[in-house]
C-alpha cells in the first residue's frame, strides 16, 4: 500500500505544477518530473483523481504520461 494518500498526490502533483509554471514547457517539465520521481502506483493514483482538484499544468501533464505498467 503506498504512504500517500490521493489528497497528498494531488497537493505535490499541484505543488510540482506551481514550481514549474514558469518553465519554457511546464506541462513536458511537470511530466518529466513525475515520470522520474513518481512509482506506477502513486501516477495510477494521481490519474484517478478529477482535473477539477489539480492546476491545469498539472492535469495536462498526467494527460500526457504514457500508461503505466506495474
Amino acid at each position: 500500500m503506498s504512504a500517500y494518500t490521493d489528497d497528498k498526490l494531488v497537493h505535490m502533483a499541484n505543488q510540482i505544477a506551481r514550481n514549474l509554471a514558469l518553465d519554457e514547457d511546464p506541462v513536458g517539465a511537470v511530466a518529466a518530473h513525475i515520470r522520474a520521481y513518481w512509482n506506477p502506483r502513486m501516477i495510477d493514483g494521481l490519474r484517478r483523481q478529477s482535473d477539477a482538484v489539480l492546476e491545469p499544468v498539472a492535469a495536462a501533464a498526467i494527460a500526457g504520461l504514457e500508461p503505466t505498467h506495474g
